[in-house]
């Protein structure tokens, strides 16, 4: 009988702090949808760009790899202008550049403005129409690469701001 109301006061307790948790103040975040790592199931994920970082970047370097030449060109792509990719039919945006890129759940943020795991987060456009929405890793180039039949794209470096 003693461990039966040492099991429920327990029980009891840990309700009380999960309200608790789950009650108190949240911080202001944007919400952004990304496709998850299951082809096609969307999850909502926040990018929150912390104060170090705001405005601390000017643009990030892409390197543009044309599939049937083998041949790789870099482009300076600043954040958030739309940037056409000379001889094609390709332009890129870069919506967020996050030094210190990590996950904590579904919130994407930097721990630091130190450039120890560089990521942006890129929309590939081709004729008008926007066929990719997702990260570039600097240090991972392969994980959640984009496919293209002809292109392919990987963050190369980043530019602060003077």
């Amino acid at each position: 009988m003693q461990l039966m109301r040492h099991v429920l006061f327990l029980g009891g307790m840990a309700g009380l702090l999960f309200l608790f948790v789950a009650c108190g103040p949240k911080e202001e975040k944007k919400p952004v949808a990304t496709t998850s790592h299951e082809e096609g199931i969307k999850t909502q994920t926040t990018v929150v760009e912390p104060e170090s970082v705001k405005g601390k970047w000017l643009a990030v370097k892409l390197g543009v790899t044309d599939k049937q030449s083998g041949r790789e060109s870099i482009y300076d792509i600043p954040l958030g202008t739309q940037t056409p990719i000379p001889n094609s039919d390709i332009s890129i945006t870069v919506d967020n550049f996050l030094p210190h890129f990590i996950m904590q759940g579904r919130v994407l943020t930097s721990q630091s403005n130190e450039p120890k795991n560089p990521a942006a987060r890129i929309r590939v456009y081709e004729k008008g129409k926007e066929i990719f929405k997702g990260w570039l890793f600097a240090l991972y180039p392969t994980t959640h690469a984009f496919q293209h039949p002809r292109y392919g794209f990987t963050l190369k470096g980043f530019i602060p701001a003077k």
